[in-house]
């Protein structure tokens, strides 16, 4: 607007720039749909002002004019105005735009536009990855000059879907794993799969990265003496049979590797969430399972979750003792957990209730590590 508040070419610019920004005038070209007229109404002097400064509004006019170009930009609608001392005059009433060419030329977007269409044509052969870029204008014209490895990763993903190979023998050309990982969320909107790392592996039926499970058994338990660590595929532990008395399971890796063994048992690295991983073997069904994690909702939360697997698990050093022994080593949480919690003994809900709803302090955490060591010492067996 000018200071008098009267439309101006930039104002017309503006009203198509928001469309412009948020892809729709890109889309709906790319989808051939109809081209709707857009009508900017202009606001300009009224009559009564038009002969308060003549000047002013003959230059208002004559800008409006030179900014169609033509009508190359748009074209304008005129009405008639009167005044008493000037008498009837023509000034523009609205700023009509009927053709895309007229915006693009408008925004001075044409050469953008070219380089859409380019891109478009290229991906003519996999609809899916047309599909993306016309959804996605601005994104897709930001990658122009990665689109030919984009589309060659696309390609060799969707020809070798369920192939069960590692993404690192992906040999599409000018395509490696660090390209497929930088432009995940592209592909896996062009692939249909969900864009976290184990969601784009598993939902294209690729090979995954091994879980591994880390163990430290007992010499009695009969695997070689001189391995007093291992760390073996998921997969390939469920299908051993281990016959181990007892089984303790700690969240922590540092405890997990300073506790001792138990005689014909074995110690599991838990690491945290990661818990379904040692909870789904098989052989542990007839261990005495142990579990110790932190003293905070997520320790409990993850307690839950093992005994989806193994009902029968206990946890130990979990208690409100061992938390209240030791309220100098406390520490906050940071997003404390809040679900309903339905595998928990009527002590460890109690105890995580409590810290769901503060009784003990705001968002308490006794993490495992920060316990004494003679205390765990004195009572991480003391029931076996």
């Amino acid at each position: 607007m000018t200071s008098r508040g009267w439309t101006t070419v930039g104002d017309i610019v503006a009203r198509l720039r928001r469309r412009w920004d948020d892809g729709s005038l890109l889309t709906s070209h790319a989808k051939a749909a109809p081209f709707e007229p857009v009508e900017v109404p202009l606001r300009g002097p009224t009559p009564a002002s038009i002969g308060d400064d003549i000047a002013a509004v003959r230059e208002w006019v004559a800008a409006l004019d030179a900014g169609r170009r033509d009508d190359t930009c748009y074209e304008l609608e005129w009405k008639s105005v009167g005044g008493r001392k000037f008498g009837r005059n023509e000034i523009p009433a609205r700023a009509v735009l009927r053709r895309r060419e007229q915006v693009w030329a408008l925004l001075g977007v044409t050469g953008t536009v070219r380089r859409f269409d380019d891109l478009l044509e290229v991906s003519s052969r996999q609809p899916r990855v047309r599909e993306w870029i016309t959804e996605h204008p601005h994104r897709a014209l930001a990658l122009t000059p990665q689109m030919p490895q984009l589309i060659a990763a696309y390609e060799w993903l969707d020809a070798h879907r369920q192939s069960r190979r590692y993404l690192r023998e992906i040999s599409a050309p000018g395509v490696d794993t660090k390209f497929v990982e930088r432009h995940r969320p592209e592909l896996a909107a062009m692939l249909g799969v969900a864009a976290s790392s184990s969601g784009f592996v598993s939902g294209l039926g690729l090979r995954p990265k091994p879980a591994l499970v880390r163990l430290r058994p007992s010499p009695s338990l009969g695997l070689p003496a001189a391995l007093t660590e291992l760390a073996v595929p998921a997969d390939e532990l469920a299908r051993l049979h281990v016959q181990s008395r007892v089984a303790v399971i700690v969240e922590n890796e540092i405890s997990y590797l300073s506790v001792k063994v138990p005689d014909d048992g074995i110690v599991l690295w838990g690491r945290g969430f990661d818990v379904d991983n040692v909870g789904r073997l098989p052989w542990l069904g007839g261990a005495d399972v142990v579990y110790w994690g932190d003293i905070d909702t997520h320790g409990f939360a993850i307690l839950d979750r093992l005994r989806a697997w193994l009902p029968e698990a206990r946890s130990v050093l979990m208690d409100q003792e061992t938390l209240l022994a030791h309220r100098d080593r406390w520490v906050t949480e940071d997003r404390p957990a809040r679900s309903a919690l339905t595998r928990l003994t009527v002590d460890e809900w109690g105890l995580y209730t409590d810290l769901v709803e503060g009784a003990l302090g705001d968002r308490v955490r006794l993490e495992q590590e920060r316990i004494d060591w003679n205390w765990v010492e004195q009572r991480l067996y003391s029931d076996h």
